[in-house]
C-alpha cells in the first residue's frame, strides 16, 4: 500500500458488487489481451498456497489479502483501462501440488504474475516452470536463501531464475537474528534443535545453529521429526535429558504446537523458539497453556504496529473476509501491488495497452519496482530479494502473540 489514499473496500464490493468476467485467452506468447466486458483488458493475477489441510490458516490470508489489492486497484482505477483478477489455487502444502498449480498458471494467459507460494519446498518446485514462461512470481513468505541465491548461497551467490522475486526477508537473516535473541538477550546457552527435514525447517535450523555456536551457546542435542506425525514423546524425552535450556524448531506450527506441548509434559519447562512459520494464532491453540513463554521470529515488524499499515488492516475488516490475513497478510498484499505497478508500467511505456510480450516486460519492471507498502518500503535487490531486512521476536503472552524486539540482524 503506498502512501496514498486507500479508497474503503465498501460492504457492496466486499458481497462482490463489482462484477469482473470471466478470462478470455491471449495469443500463445502470452502477450496479448481479453476484453473484460467493459472496454477495457483483463490482467489476472495469480495465488499459490494451502487454502485446505494444516496450513490453511496462513494460505487463505494470503489469498484474501491479494483479492483486497485487485479490489483496491480496480477501485482506484490504478492502472487504467486494466481490471484486475485474482485466480487462487491450493497447493495444499505440498510441492508435487505447487508444480502443477504452476503449470495451470502458465496456460492462463491472462495471467500476468502469480503471488506465492507459502512454502519455500513448493516454491523450489515452481521456480523453472514460471521462469521457462517468463512470467513473474513473488512469494509473500518464501524464506529460503538458495531460492534466490543459489545452493550454494554461503560460499558464492549466483540467482538462479530471473522471474521469482520475495517480499519477505531469507533464514540467511531470520535464523541468526533468531539465535542473537536467544543467546543474548534471553540468556540461553544450551539448545537443543529439531526440524522437520523439509527445505524451510531444515535450512532455518542450519542457519540458527551456526549463529548460535558462533556465540558461544551449547548444542546438547539434535534430532528430526517426521511432519506427518502428531507423537513426539520420543523426542520429547530426548529434550528432556539433554539438560537444554531451550528448545529451537525448524518447521512450522502444525508440527510444533503439539512438539511444545509434550516437551512440557515430559519435564522440559522450557521455552520453544521457533521461525515465521510458527508465527500464527494456530500454533497458540495448538499448544495451549504449554505455549505460554515460546518463542517465535517473524519477517518485518508487526503490521498492527506500523502507521503504513492502518489503512491495509481497516480495509481488510471492512471487507469481511471470514479468516485473518495472518502473518502474511501484508506481504501478500505488497507482493500483489507489486505486479500491479509492473503491470501499469508495462501499460503506460506502451501507450496505454499490453504488449505482445507483456509477461516478459513485467518480468523486467519487477527489478526496479519501488513503493512505500503496507510493510515499509518495497523494493527488490539484484536477487530478487526484499531490501527490507527487519524482523520482530514475538513472546506467547495471555493466550497471544505479543511483540518483544524488533530489529535487523547484525552481523
Amino acid at each position: 500500500m503506498r502512501q496514498r489514499s486507500l479508497i474503503a473496500i465498501t460492504a457492496a464490493l466486499a458481497a462482490g458488487a463489482l462484477t469482473l468476467t470471466a478470462c478470455g485467452s491471449r495469443d500463445e506468447d502470452g502477450g496479448g489481451s481479453s476484453d473484460s466486458g467493459n472496454g477495457g483488458t483483463t490482467v489476472v493475477i495469480g495465488v499459490d498456497a494451502p487454502l485446505t489441510g494444516d496450513l490453511s490458516a496462513l494460505g487463505l490470508g494470503i489469498k484474501n489479502s491479494v483479492d483486497l489489492a485487485a479490489k483496491t486497484a480496480n477501485k482506484e482505477k490504478y492502472v487504467e483501462g486494466v481490471t484486475f483478477e485474482i485466480e487462487a489455487l491450493d497447493d495444499q502444502g505440498q510441492a508435487s501440488v505447487g508444480q502443477q498449480n504452476a503449470t495451470k498458471l502458465v496456460a492462463n494467459k491472462d495471467v500476468l504474475g502469480v503471488v506465492g507460494p507459502l512454502n519455500s519446498s513448493v516454491g523450489e518446485s515452481m521456480q523453472k516452470v514460471f521462469d521457462t514462461a517468463k512470467l513473474v512470481e513473488v512469494s509473500p513468505a518464501n524464506t529460503n536463501p538458495a531460492l534466490t541465491q543459489g545452493v550454494n548461497w554461503q560460499k558464492e551467490k549466483a540467482r538462479p531464475y530471473k522471474s521469482y522475486f520475495r517480499t519477505a526477508t531469507t533464514d540467511a537473516i531470520q535464523g541468526p537474528f533468531a539465535a542473537q535473541y536467544v543467546h543474548n538477550d534471553a540468556k540461553k546457552k544450551k539448545v537443543f534443535v529439531i526440524d522437520d527435514k523439509k527445505t524451510y525447517g531444515a535450512g532455518l535450523a542450519a542457519t540458527f545453529t551456526e549463529e548460535f555456536k558462533k556465540l558461544g551457546g551449547q548444542v546438547v542435542g539434535t534430532e528430526h521429526i517426521n511432519p506427518e506425525s502428531k507423537d513426539f514423546s520420543a523426542v520429547a524425552t530426548k529434550v528432556k535429558n539433554s539438560g537444554a535450556d531451550v528448545v529451537y524448531y525448524g518447521g512450522e506450527y502444525p508440527q510444533a504446537g503439539p512438539l511444545s506441548k509434550q516437551i512440557k509434559e515430559a519435564g522440559a519447562k522450557i521455552p520453544l523458539v521457533g521461525g515465521d512459520g510458527i508465527y500464527s494464532a494456530d500454533f497458540i491453540k495448538l499448544a495451549g497453556a504449554a505455549g505460554t513463554g515460546d518463542l517465535a521470529t517473524s519477517v518485518g515488524a508487526p503490521v498492527e504496529e506500523l502507521p503504513s499499515a492502518k489503512e491495509f488492516v481497516a480495509n481488510y475488516k471492512d471487507a469481511g473476509y471470514e479468516e485473518a490475513f495472518e502473518a502474511y497478510g501484508g506481504y501478500s498484499y505488497d507482493s500483489a501491488w507489486a505486479i500491479i505497478e509492473a503491470v501499469k508500467k508495462v501499460v503506460e511505456d506502451n501507450d496505454g495497452k499490453l504488449p505482445d510480450d507483456a509477461r516478459a516486460k513485467v518480468v523486467d519492471a519487477m527489478q526496479n519496482v519501488s513503493f512505500d507498502g503496507v510493510t515499509g518500503k518495497v523494493s527488490f535487490d539484484e536477487f530478487g530479494d526484499a531490501t527490507n531486512k527487519q524482523l520482530t521476536v514475538y513472546s506467547v503472552k495471555d493466550g497471544n502473540w505479543a511483540t518483544v524486539k524488533s530489529g535487523t540482524f547484525t552481523g
